[in-house]
């Protein structure tokens, strides 16, 4: 079905042609057909159109995961727009940083943010329309233009889709990274970058109209938006659970809605091994074909672990990408888990992956350099930053400033970031390493290793960790380190946590790690 799809609405329009019927979103009592979604999503496109959006307009989104999700951001392209989908954990400074920058004077979003909103001066900020789902009476009297995006969905009056003139290389979406600084980066995405990565994800993951997504990370986390997009253009259903925080309800509607795929962050399989039912439960999980992964690296102990809890029928996808890449580069072949488990795999199709040096060319195999990606899915560039943009694609490619190595048979292993090694004496150290081998020890749930500055070392190692039990010592897993472990290796300190501070989108944040300490 993807191969019609020449921009990312075509994606919903074909699946809506093909399974009118067939229900498209479940979210707690609300199903919706993909009739339903599109026709709603064709209603707010010529809402769009009407009150004056033209092809290219910014239009910034604050929806929690919802069908109204879904509507709004095809919706919005299908007006000839670009959907910029923000985080749901905003303040008034961060709406005013985002409106500013992207200069929108259009802005829609559901009613749990109308407090927020308020609270932001949408008016002296340049937004003269809000499209706000249910907005109270208190937005009377205001001059700014206050639409309901309920009302506007529901309209049972028929609507075909705006017939706007997009092309496939036209800016689509922004979607906004926070880097190492906590900076927000607008990461420009064309149709063809997000039509060309699902395509090649469908293929890998071998997905059809059969299989049904279970969705716990955010839609506006380029992960969560290709959860969307690839099973929206297969036909396929999504299962959008908001209640992580108790994963048990999560397995239970697993095993209910016959679920066959979940997709999660490394701290999401941490919590679903150590604080869920999923091994006690996991023979009635009889249709879970497979699982995937993805959002920065996950320790060997932990696949392994996941591999013995899961179903024997079940696959693991470990997934390698960057919002640069409109979600993904390489993949490991679940049958490669045991015999290449920190791999992460080989390029993903129509993707070609190297290692570089220096100079930008390639190194020979067992060499660490910097890994380059290049393909159709890789980015415009970052929002209005041309020196970031220049740096990150070169003529070689994205920069993806992992460091990396491949093997003989061609699996590529990352060796850390180029800005996370740590100097502590003479000696400059991978904290994945330290991360990964902590976790080995089988005390601790989730690990984070920092450096702080120290002026005879450069930097000392701390270990902020999450322990499996409340009878967790420090001592026990020093003692630990000290087996496995050459001392300028070991953290000079180890700071518990009830859980570790993360980015929206699940990834742990190691910006306020160090705020933390």
């Amino acid at each position: 079905m993807t191969h019609k799809a020449r921009l990312i609405h075509h994606l919903l329009e074909n699946s809506a042609e093909i399974f009118p019927d067939k229900v498209a979103v479940i979210h707690e009592k609300t199903r919706m057909t993909y009739s339903q979604i599109n026709h709603a999503a064709n209603h707010l496109a010529e809402y769009l159109i009407q009150i004056g959006v033209k092809k290219g307009c910014l239009i910034p989104m604050i929806f929690e995961n919802s069908p109204e999700y879904i509507i709004a951001y095809y919706g919005i392209m299908k007006a000839g727009a670009v959907a910029v989908p923000l985080g749901t954990d905003l303040k008034p400074d961060s709406v005013s940083f985002y409106i500013k920058e992207l200069d929108s004077y259009i802005l829609i979003a559901s009613n749990r943010f109308e407090k927020l909103l308020k609270a932001s001066d949408l008016l002296s900020l340049g937004i003269n329309n809000l499209v706000l789902g249910n907005p109270s009476s208190a937005w009377n009297g205001k001059t700014i233009n206050v639409a309901d995006f309920t009302s506007i969905i529901t309209s049972d009056k028929p609507c075909d889709s705006p017939n706007v003139s997009n092309n496939s290389d036209d800016l689509a979406n922004i979607i906004y990274t926070s880097g190492s600084t906590g900076t927000p980066k607008g990461v420009m995405l064309s149709h063809t970058n997000i039509i060309e990565n699902t395509n090649s994800i469908c293929t890998y993951l071998k997905l059809t109209d059969k299989d049904i997504q279970m969705v716990v990370l955010p839609f506006f986390y380029v992960m969560g938006q290709s959860l969307m997009n690839t099973h929206i253009a297969v036909g396929g259903s999504l299962v959008i659970n908001s209640t992580f925080a108790y994963p048990a309800t999560v397995i239970q509607q697993m095993i209910d809605e016959k679920v066959t795929g979940f997709s999660g962050v490394p701290s999401t399989y941490a919590y679903l091994l150590h604080k869920s039912p999923l091994k006690s439960r996991r023979e009635e999980l009889t249709h879970l074909r497979y699982c995937s992964q993805a959002g920065g690296h996950m320790a060997s102990h932990v696949k392994l672990s996941l591999k013995e809890a899961l179903p024997s029928h079940t696959n693991i996808y470990i997934m390698y990408g960057a919002t640069e890449a409109s979600a993904r580069l390489a993949y490991l072949e679940p049958d490669q888990l045991i015999r290449k488990t920190d791999s992460i795999g080989k390029a993903i199709p129509n993707v070609e992956l190297f290692v570089a040096g220096r100079n930008g060319q390639p190194v020979p195999d067992g060499e660490v350099g910097e890994l380059i990606g290049r393909g159709p899915n890789i980015m415009l560039g970052y929002f209005n930053d041309p020196d970031l943009t220049a740096k990150k694609l070169g003529p070689e490619g994205y920069h993806t400033g992992d460091l990396c190595y491949r093997d003989s048979e061609g699996y590529f292993f990352l060796a850390g970031r180029q800005d996370d090694l740590i100097k502590v004496g003479g000696h400059r150290i991978n904290p994945q390493e330290i991360e990964d081998t902590l976790m080995a020890s089988d005390l601790v749930i989730e690990v984070a290793v920092i450096g702080i500055p120290d002026e005879l070392l450069g930097n000392k190692l701390v270990a902020i960790i999450v322990p499996k039990d409340d009878s967790f010592d420090d001592s026990s897993l020093m003692a630990y380190c000290q087996k496995v472990m050459p001392r300028f290796k070991h953290p000079s300190r180890i700071v518990s946590t009830r859980t570790l501070p993360k980015k929206a989108s699940g990834k742990t944040d190691k910006f306020k790690c160090r705020e933390l300490l």
